[in-house]
């Protein structure tokens, strides 16, 4: 198995041209709040969420082809529910597909090797984030050099968080968490707790006991609302192990669920003890994307997206 590294550099340098392989992180998010504002007339959820990303990653090892083949490797140690996704559903696989669809070739292929460190079901992206990584890794390898926006409006057909990792900076998120406005935050340390529980998004999302009417928070009131993850009572309903781990996070501060979870977080400096179960992992708030750079701006959008 290829070794990799645990966390990624700040900011990874564009790769030369001509660059064939490259080793790349997909950083995982966390949601410092979450409120369902409303729904959609096609099922989808309103949401208001502050996006963050931290230093724990997949990494992915991507190889340019040229014989019009996309293929999807995996290490023999990887999640059982990952080995048995078919390719072809694997977003991925999907994001290869669909940038090559929109701005490539034929002809021109990758293999994606993926090594997971992410929880599946976590609620901290790494699915979104994994495909983020691939249009961002691909846009360069292929010669592509397509901007931000581009990829944050193909993004937004893979997945509603796949735009977040492309915009690549702490966010205000709206819509179903496309529509992102910077928002800045001091870098800090998180204590994220996995309970060792997949949940599933669209079961929280279903739940007859999901809250659906927060009322809306405006930009300029985040630093002083009383702000929660409202997917969070359905989750501790349904899954005794969140309520487990958010109950031991309390102990140590503000305690949250990240996402539609399983996994809980808490934001302090002070060293936290072993948890009794679980897995607990120390990282470290990232300020921007460490693929930042991959993307060509674009100052329209970046400008139509400045806090305020």
């Amino acid at each position: 198995m290829t070794s990799v590294p645990q966390q990624p550099e700040p900011i990874i340098p564009v790769p030369p041209q001509g660059t064939r392989t490259v080793c790349v992180p997909a950083p995982a998010k966390i949601n410092r709040f979450l409120h369902v504002v409303g729904r959609r007339d096609d099922g989808y959820h309103l949401l208001q969420t502050l996006f963050q990303l931290v230093d724990w990653c997949d990494w992915l090892t991507i190889t340019r082809r040229d014989d019009g083949q996309i293929v999807r490797e995996l290490p023999p140690n990887s999640p059982t529910a990952l080995a048995e996704l078919p390719p072809e559903h694997d977003l991925t696989v999907r994001a290869a597909h669909l940038l090559r669809a929109r701005f490539g070739r034929p002809e021109w292929g990758a293999t994606i090797r993926l090594e997971k460190h992410l929880p599946l079901g976590g609620g901290l992206g790494g699915g979104s984030s994994d495909a983020a990584t691939v249009l961002l890794a691909l846009n360069r390898l292929w010669g592509l050099n397509r901007t931000r926006e581009a990829l944050c409006a193909l993004g937004a057909e893979l997945g509603a968080d796949v735009p977040f990792f492309l915009f690549g900076e702490s966010a205000f998120g709206e819509g179903i968490g496309e529509k992102l406005t910077p928002y800045p935050l001091s870098t800090e340390t998180v204590w994220i707790l996995d309970p060792g529980v997949a949940v599933a998004t669209a079961s929280i999302f279903a739940s007859p006991l999901l809250t659906r009417d927060t009322p809306y928070c405006t930009i300029s009131a985040l630093a002083h609302a009383t702000l929660r993850n409202d997917l969070e009572p359905v989750a501790r309903a349904l899954h005794p192990e969140v309520d487990r781990a958010l109950q031991w996070l309390a102990q140590f501060g503000d305690a949250r669920m990240s996402g539609s979870g399983g996994c809980c977080f808490v934001v302090t400096n002070a060293r936290l003890p072993d948890p009794p179960f679980g897995t607990l992992k120390r990282c470290q708030t990232l300020a921007r994307h460490p693929l930042w750079q991959w993307a060509e701006p674009n100052s329209s959008f970046l400008g139509s997206r400045q806090a305020g």
